[in-house]
């Protein structure tokens, strides 16, 4: 089973590149996040030549997450965080009994402090809830997929230059402290990780306002594919498609690819 994310940047926009993505990777689902469209301007045509079951949550003009699928699903759901209904979250269980969830976590604006920042505050608050939830649904047996842009670099090579952005938000020790207590709740493997070393450099986020983002190389690896420890042993292989920041209008954010044996 190839999965991938996909922080999209508008999903109307950017169809045209999904059905190129498609023809070269040929994943079997799809989860893209900032769909920025309200759930029935989605464009469910355009895709469904691809993906023949399709999860969606939008709202317009921001946020929007989506599951696209190749594989049935038995189940679907959402859930809302921190008491608004902003459309960050959408879960399907597949035929084949893994549960799958797909996250948007906010971004948290310019200063990492939650006091003078009340986005930076929604997304310490969204991450502590998130955390309960892991917790309160952890389960050995459970086999599970957790994905999407949850806009935190958690280690030094997952940004271009530690030093420089550890004040920075998206790489503040706060973030990431939080990240790993997510990522214990459920005892959660990162999968690119686990077959990319933490030895390389590695991103899936290149900012529009760099002129040359190649040459700059000015990366975060903001998008993560984790999985719980009964699917630790059938990751297969792992990729970040470095490719499609250089296609036309491209997103800021790549594709993020794995393989699962099933």
């Amino acid at each position: 089973m190839r999965i991938a994310t996909w922080n999209i940047n508008s999903v109307r926009l950017r169809a045209g590149l999904i059905e190129r993505f498609v023809k070269e990777i040929n994943p079997d689902i799809l989860c893209l996040q900032e769909t920025k469209v309200i759930d029935e301007l989605f464009p469910h045509n355009t895709l469904e030549s691809l993906f023949k079951h399709q999860h969606v949550r939008g709202m317009k003009s921001y946020n929007g997450v989506a599951i696209l699928s190749r594989i049935p699903f038995i189940s679907t759901d959402s859930k809302n965080w921190c008491g608004l209904h902003d459309c960050r979250h959408v879960s399907v269980k597949l035929i084949n009994g893994i549960e799958l969830h797909n996250f948007y976590v906010p971004a948290g604006g310019d200063e990492p402090n939650p006091i003078t920042n009340q986005k930076f505050a929604h997304k310490l608050k969204f991450l502590d809830e998130v955390t309960a939830w892991g917790i309160e649904n952890s389960h050995a047996d459970n086999q599970k997929i957790l994905v999407g842009d949850l806009n935190i670099a958690p280690h030094e090579n997952d940004v271009w230059s530690h030093k420089q952005l550890q004040k920075v938000v998206s790489h503040t020790i706060i973030e990431i402290e939080k990240l790993k207590k997510l990522q214990d709740s459920q005892n959660w493997i990162d999968a690119v990780r686990h077959i990319i070393p933490y030895t390389e450099k590695l991103y899936t986020w290149w900012s529009y306002r760099s002129k040359d983002w190649k040459s700059s190389n000015r990366g975060r690896r903001l998008d993560h594919i984790w999985v719980t420890p009964k699917l630790k042993n059938k990751i297969a292989a792992a990729t970040v498609f470095n490719d499609a920041r250089d296609w036309l209008k491209p997103s800021d954010h790549v594709p993020v690819i794995v393989d699962i044996n099933i």
